[in-house]
C-alpha cells in the first residue's frame, strides 16, 4: 500500500486534481502516473518475473542501475509529454522533482543502497504539505512506518531509510517549490 509505485500514482492524482479541480485534473494526473508509476512498476514486475533482477523491489544494489535507468527514461518521456501537451505547472514541477530524485538515487546507488521507499514517502509527504497545507502533516508518520518496514524486512539499515527520507523530502521541497 505504501510502495513507491502506489505513492507516486496517488500523489500525481492529488496534484493533478489540485491543479485543475475538474475531471481534466484527474486525467492529467493519470497521464503523469502512466509514465512515472504504472509503466515503470510494470517493467519492474516484468523484469523480476523473467529474471533480470531478483524481485520487483530490486533488493540487490548491484542490480539497481539498469532498472533505475529505465525508470528515468520513462519519467523523462513523461516530462516531454507533459510539456508538449501544456500540462499544469504543478504537475510538471512534481514530475521534474521525481526525475531529480531518481538521478540522485542512481548516483548514490553506485556506492550505497539508499531506501527508495523512504525517499518516495518523504517526497510525497513534502509535496502534499506544500500543496494542501498543514493538514497533510498527518502523512509524516507514514514515512517512519515505511522506514520501519524496510528495516524490519531486512532490506535496509536504519541509516539507509533515514537518508532516503531526508533526501526525498529535501529534493521534493527544493525542486517542486522552485518550479511550481
Amino acid at each position: 500500500m505504501l510502495a513507491p509505485g502506489v505513492l507516486v500514482v496517488v500523489v500525481l492524482l492529488a496534484i493533478g486534481w489540485y491543479s485543475d479541480q475538474t475531471p481534466a485534473g484527474i486525467l492529467w494526473g493519470l497521464l503523469a502516473a502512466l509514465f512515472c508509476g504504472i509503466v515503470p512498476y510494470a517493467i519492474l514486475i516484468l523484469g523480476a518475473r523473467i529474471g533480470w533482477w531478483t524481485d520487483r523491489h530490486v533488493r540487490e544494489r548491484r542490480q539497481r542501475f539498469v532498472p533505475l535507468l529505465i525508470v528515468i527514461g520513462c519519467v523523462t518521456l513523461g516530462i516531454a509529454t507533459l510539456v508538449l501537451l501544456d500540462a499544469p505547472r504543478e504537475l510538471f514541477a512534481l514530475v521534474v522533482a521525481m526525475l531529480t530524485a531518481l538521478a540522485i538515487t542512481l548516483a548514490i546507488t553506485v556506492k550505497w543502497k539508499v531506501s527508495v521507499h523512504t525517499a518516495v514517502a518523504g517526497g510525497v509527504s513534502t509535496v502534499l504539505v506544500l500543496t494542501y497545507g498543514a493538514v497533510m502533516a498527518a502523512t509524516v508518520p507514514l514515512i517512519a512506518l515505511v522506514g520501519w518496514s524496510r528495516v524490519r524486512l531486512g532490506d535496509h539499515t536504519p541509516a539507509q531509510t533515514v537518508v532516503g527520507a531526508v533526501f526525498g523530502a529535501a529534493v521534493a521541497a527544493t525542486v517542486f517549490s522552485l518550479l511550481r
